[in-house]
C-alpha cells in the first residue's frame, strides 16, 4: 500500500509542477482542508483554494513553473495515509520569478474502490531556507 500512496503523491505534485490545475485539484476530495504558511485562513474546501488559485492568477499572474519533491515518507495508518515530504517549488508572478523550499503533509483517504484521495494538505516553510527571488 505505501506504493500505492506514494502513487498518489507523485501524481498530485506532478500536476502542481506541470500546471495540470484540473488533475491536482481532483487529487482532492471536496472538502479537504489546506493550510499555507502563505495566506492567513485555513481553506476549507477544494472549491475555495480552486477559488483562491484563480485570484492568483487573475491578480499576479501566479504560475508554477517546476516542482520537485524529496525526503518522501508514507505513514499508513489503515484506510488513512500520511505523506510528508520536502519541496522546493519555482512560481512565476508579475513580481518575477522565486523558489521556494517547504515541507508538507498531505492526508490521504482510501476510497472504497481502493483510489487513494487527499483529504488534506498543509505547507510550511522548511526551516533555515530562503526564498530564491529572480527579477
Amino acid at each position: 500500500m505505501n506504493d500505492e500512496v506514494l502513487q498518489a503523491a507523485d501524481a498530485v505534485v506532478a500536476a502542481f509542477g506541470e500546471g495540470r490545475l484540473d488533475d491536482y485539484f481532483a487529487a482532492f476530495a471536496p472538502d479537504a482542508t489546506f493550510v499555507f504558511h502563505t495566506t492567513s485562513e485555513r481553506l476549507t474546501s477544494t472549491a475555495e483554494y480552486r477559488a483562491l488559485w484563480d485570484r492568483w492568477v487573475a491578480e499576479d499572474g501566479f504560475r508554477v513553473l517546476a516542482c520537485a519533491s524529496t525526503d518522501q515518507l508514507v505513514q499508513l495508518l489503515g484506510d488513512t495515509a500520511v505523506f510528508t515530504h520536502l519541496v522546493k517549488t519555482t512560481v512565476s508572478t508579475t513580481a518575477g520569478e522565486e523558489t521556494t523550499h517547504e515541507r508538507e503533509t498531505i492526508v490521504f483517504r482510501r476510497q472504497t474502490h481502493g483510489h487513494w484521495l487527499a483529504v488534506h494538505e498543509h505547507l510550511s516553510a522548511a526551516p533555515g531556507t530562503i526564498m530564491e527571488t529572480e527579477r
